[in-house]
């Protein structure tokens, strides 16, 4: 298996030495002239995660914007996260999948620049928003006298803009640097690649670690596990109903933990071994590399099921969204749908939709 050239990663790439490694035996072709399996393979991956994607965060859109009343500081956070996710997964699994099966960069400079830039700050974005919810999590469950002052429609739009404002901003650094370039190797391929000077790239990549995953995890670990502290500590004397809501709420959040936590360490870990150490370029990198991909992509297939569809209310509404024009007559105009996000808490957190 030989590595593709034009290895225009929408977060890593591989240093100069490794890119004339890379590029040594053609425009991402085998020995022989022949297009490796990866051409097809890793394409038809990265399709499949971007329907199920497109699919799941589409859904939950629909769902909070057809059902009355969805205003609430909950809904908000979490259409902002399927707008962000569903974003990421269009701007950056396309283009992605590209440079497995097509030889050099085809799209032009500004989609060079744009696609990077755009699919940094949705990745951001969703990032952000999910520490939010975890915030939010947190004052809803542990503070629920004072959180109706906090948890605001108002409040969570402020959060949001300020969310995007920062993204956008952080982002800068990836459209100033990404530009074409030919490789002396292979002088009839073009390649969109990031181009430094000095180590203003070390202190990007390095910012990008802390800001866009250790701090986050930090936070949503932090947020999470004090709203399972409060649970514990006030539900002593339980019922065995309120033992199984328990179990599921932990559960639940050791799944949104673990999730973030495994689908986005590979990429920084790539990111990390690249701009400091030496990335070899072998079947196994390889692998590794896709595996990135794939986990990182697949973060933003899971949140819909994790902050959506693990609420049996929340499949509730969904059915009653794409049953009420059909088979059933639209409810009344003072019945509203009501779900509580069990995925946060069973006790304090109930989400009107």
């Amino acid at each position: 298996m030989v590595q593709p050239r034009n290895e225009s990663s929408c977060w890593d790439e591989l240093s100069a030495s490794n890119r004339s490694e890379a590029v040594h035996v053609g425009c991402g072709a085998e020995e022989d002239g022949r297009p490796g399996p990866e051409a097809v393979i890793v394409p038809v991956v990265f399709g499949l995660i971007f329907v199920v994607g497109v699919l799941g965060n589409s859904l939950v859109m629909v769902v909070i914007g057809k059902v009355r009343r969805s205003g609430s500081p909950t809904n908000v956070f979490i259409l902002n996260l399927s707008v962000a996710d569903l974003s990421f997964l269009i701007f950056c699994v396309p283009f992605q999948a590209t440079i497995y099966s097509l030889p050099d960069w085809v799209f032009g400079d500004f989609i060079c620049k744009f696609g990077h830039y755009f699919s940094t700050v949705t990745m951001l974005v969703s990032i952000f928003t999910l520490v939010a919810m975890s915030v939010d999590r947190y004052i809803a469950v542990v503070h629920s006298k004072k959180s109706p002052c906090v948890r605001s429609r108002r409040n969570a739009l402020v959060g949001v803009c300020v969310i995007w404002t920062l993204s956008l901003l952080c982002s800068v650094p990836v459209a100033q640097h990404q530009a074409l370039v030919s490789h002396p190797f292979a002088p009839n391929c073009t390649f969109c690649w990031e181009k430094w000077s000095g180590t203003s790239k070390h202190t990007y990549r390095v910012t990008i670690l802390l800001i866009g995953y250790l701090l986050p995890l930090l936070l949503i670990i932090c947020c999470y596990s004090g709203v399972l502290f409060h649970l514990h500590k006030k539900m002593k004397n339980m019922s065995k109903k309120s033992e199984h809501s328990k179990r599921k709420t932990a559960q639940t959040i050791l799944l949104v933990v673990a999730a973030f936590a495994v689908c986005w360490a590979p990429h920084h870990i790539i990111a990390m071994w690249v701009e400091f150490g030496s990335f070899p370029l072998n079947d196994t990198t390889f692998v590794f590399r896709i595996v990135s991909h794939c986990l990182s992509y697949g973060n933003s297939c899971v949140n819909p099921v994790l902050y959506a569809f693990l609420s049996e209310n929340f499949r509730k509404a969904c059915r009653q969204v794409f049953t009420c024009h059909s088979m059933y007559s639209p409810p009344s105009h003072g019945k509203v749908v009501r779900f509580r996000m069990e995925t946060f808490s069973t006790t304090h957190s109930t989400t009107n939709i």
